[in-house]
């Protein structure tokens, strides 16, 4: 058997050149270790087990274009139920969409079911009552995805690409879900389908989603790029046909099941992934701290989960009024909207804490602003003064920037 023998020359540098004929070349060399170091096929293609994604389209460092897709970062509500009205947030970055209120309730690992091999967390919906959906209905969970994230898939364009949506879920219903796509107006849509096969099981989807060539599409900008939404009932009216891009409308595909139809009737999802490519890859997890960061570009808290806590510092303007300088942990998306609940207090410079009751102003940015915290009184002028929580999951600053 011959052999190959491969030296450089004094241009530094080595071709290979493959052999005239057709099929896929695979070239393997050995590494320093004496393990095989495995490269690219000609079609480029590098399998997972070698570190790549199995496709064609690489990725390097936000595979997912979801934030949260495992359901680990509640900042607003930690593990408690809630009851979401209208546009809610309830884990991070996913938002309930709902014509009708008090139909379900959301908890980080409802009704306390094992998660899905890999995961430590679910997004969990629960039905309060069999409702009938009338036509112009819709109950969905969605995540808004940023232009700034979404706009080399380049939709709206001859060259845009498809994606493939991937996810765990499990559901006390079996039969055909639906959930859509949709542009940043909501003009452009494409509904999908998934079947739910056995009952309380946790079984992996994906979805192959051809990127949209019509339509108005945000580019690379800190405005929605994308709306995934899945739905828990949605009426005729904002039903379209699965499978295809519709320049209306439409939050979900047509004969789609119910959940908020029965009552008890649960629905829990993690895993979720949007990925570049028609092939469903690995579940791309990110370090918790990542994970957290992406999600405080939207949203920030600070609550007196873990005892007194503190806000900024700053001093006293008045004896009712302390500006504050409250410093965010990365750079918001957006100028937020701040807000505070429950008991905080601004401390003077001997340590007497004085009962925060009103925020009249807020001066700042994307990065960290200056905030004006009122009191009733007792407050010295030009004196320093530190904002703290109180000890306790319902007090809390925080800060909005969400899409």
């Amino acid at each position: 058997m011959a052999g190959v023998i491969i030296s450089g020359d004094t241009s530094g540098s080595v071709t290979l050149s493959a052999p005239a004929v057709a099929g896929t070349v695979t070239v393997t060399l050995p590494s320093t270790s004496g393990t095989m170091a495995v490269l690219p096929t000609a079609t480029g293609v590098l399998a997972e087990s070698a570190g790549g994604t199995g496709t064609t389209t690489g990725y390097y460092g936000f595979k997912n274009r979801i934030i949260n897709g495992a359901m680990v970062i509640s900042q607003r509500n930690g593990t408690s139920s809630v009851t979401p009205a209208n546009n809610d947030y309830t884990l991070d970055r996913w938002q309930t969409s709902v014509s009708q209120s008090s139909k379900l309730t959301i908890q980080q690992n409802a009704g306390s079911v094992t998660p899905a091999v890999g995961y430590a967390n679910y997004l969990g919906v629960t039905s309060s009552s069999a409702y009938s959906v009338a036509a112009g209905d819709y109950f969905m969970i969605q995540q808004k995805i940023e232009g700034f994230n979404t706009y080399d898939l380049a939709w709206g364009t001859a060259n845009a690409k498809t994606v493939t949506l991937s996810f765990w879920v499990y559901s006390s219903l079996t039969g055909t879900f639906g959930g859509v796509a949709t542009n940043s107006a909501t003009d452009r849509s494409y509904p999908f389908t998934y079947t739910i096969s056995s009952a309380n099981t946790w079984e992996q989807k994906s979805v192959t989603i051809a990127g949209d060539t019509s339509g108005t599409w945000i580019g690379a900008t800190n405005g929605v790029g994308i709306m995934l939404r899945f739905g828990l009932g949605v009426g005729s009216t904002y039903s379209g046909t699965a499978g295809a891009w519709a320049g209306a409308t439409y939050l979900s595909a047509t004969g789609a099941t119910s959940v908020v139809g029965t009552n008890g009737a649960t629905f829990y999802i993690t895993g979720v992934q949007l990925e570049k490519g028609s092939t469903a890859t690995s579940f791309d997890y990110r370090p918790y701290g990542t994970e957290l960061a992406l999600c405080q570009r939207y949203f920030y808290k600070v609550d007196g989960t873990d005892g007194l806590s503190s806000v900024g510092a700053g001093m006293s303007i008045s004896t009712t009024e302390g500006r504050i300088a409250v410093q965010y942990p990365v750079k918001m998306r957006a100028s937020p909207t701040a807000s505070y609940s429950g008991t905080m207090y601004l401390l003077n410079t001997t340590g007497a804490g004085t009962t925060v009751t009103s925020l009249p102003s807020n001066y700042g940015g994307a990065q960290g602003a200056m905030i004006s915290f009122g009191v009733a009184s007792g407050l010295t002028v030009g004196a320093g003064n530190l904002l703290i929580t109180n000890t306790g999951a319902s007090n809390y600053f925080q800060a909005s920037a969400e899409l």
